[in-house]
Parts: structure tokens; C-alpha cells; sequence
């Protein structure tokens, strides 16, 4: 059986291809709807609806709070790269890492031989010796990778 995050991310999908790319929401709703926590919404949204992924979402809360979701293109290598730049920022896990280049390797911006490559370069095997500071070494390996791919 699916998890409830993958049948969320379904569900949110779906409304945006019926609506046009663009959905209003209200995360109680759609919390009640799947009989879940609004941090499970929250969950859903914040790991998969992110910029680089191609999603803009805004949020207000508060008693007629809503979520907007507006699917976007994701353009050039010119508005794509500060994206990334912004959500590498100056340490990332290795999950993040790894969801940033299935992005890449998604949009078709890199092959799934480079998609490979990086994903070793930035794995925890790779950085071991590094300790606490391996997230921090991580984020520079990925930056340069991805300020090389992509410009």
C-alpha cells in the first residue's frame, strides 16, 4: 500500500492538473480529508512542492489560512541555479542532496550517469572522515558540481 505522503502528493497533483497548475487549498480541509495531522500536509508540502521541483507555495495561516500551490516552468539554467544555490545554502543532508539531483536528473539537466557520479561524490561514504562537518563540505561539493552543470 502507498504511504500517505505519495497518496497526498497524488491527490495535490491531480488537483493541480484538473485546476491548471494552480490550486488554493486549506490544510485542515485536507487534512480532515485524509484523516491525518496538518503536519503531515505540512510534511508533504515542504519535501515534495519545493521551487526547484518546480513549485511555488504560499501559505497563510490563521482562520481563513490557505496554501496556494502554482506549478511553474522551471526555465534556464539562469533562474534554475540560484534556486538550487539558495536551497543547498551552507550545509545539506545527503536525503536533500539526493532530491535535488533526481530533480536534475528529471528536468533533463543532467544524465543519469552524472546523476550517479554526484550522488557518490556527496554521499556519506565519500565524506566519512569528515565528521560534523560533513553536511558543510557537502553543500560546497554540490554547489560547485551544480555552478559547473549549470552554467
Amino acid at each position: 500500500m502507498a504511504r500517505l505522503s505519495n497518496i497526498i502528493e497524488q491527490y495535490i497533483n491531480s488537483l493541480l492538473e484538473e485546476q491548471g497548475g494552480t490550486v488554493i487549498i486549506q490544510r485542515n480541509v485536507l487534512a480532515e480529508h485524509f484523516s491525518c495531522a496538518p503536519s503531515q500536509i505540512n510534511y508533504v508540502l515542504t519535501t515534495r512542492f519545493t521551487p526547484y521541483k518546480g513549485y511555488f507555495v504560499e501559505s497563510r495561516r490563521g482562520g481563513g489560512g490557505y496554501i496556494r500551490i502554482l506549478q511553474v516552468e522551471v526555465g534556464e539554467a539562469e533562474e534554475l541555479l540560484p534556486m538550487l544555490l539558495e536551497e543547498v545554502g551552507d550545509s545539506i543532508t545527503s536525503h536533500k542532496a539526493r532530491d535535488i539531483i533526481i530533480s536534475l536528473l528529471d528536468l533533463e539537466k543532467i544524465s543519469s550517469r552524472e546523476a550517479e557520479i554526484i550522488t557518490l561524490a556527496c554521499s556519506d561514504r565519500s565524506l566519512s572522515n569528515e565528521g560534523s562537518e560533513k553536511n558543510v563540505l557537502r553543500a560546497n561539493i554540490l554547489k560547485n558540481i551544480l555552478l559547473f552543470i549549470l552554467q
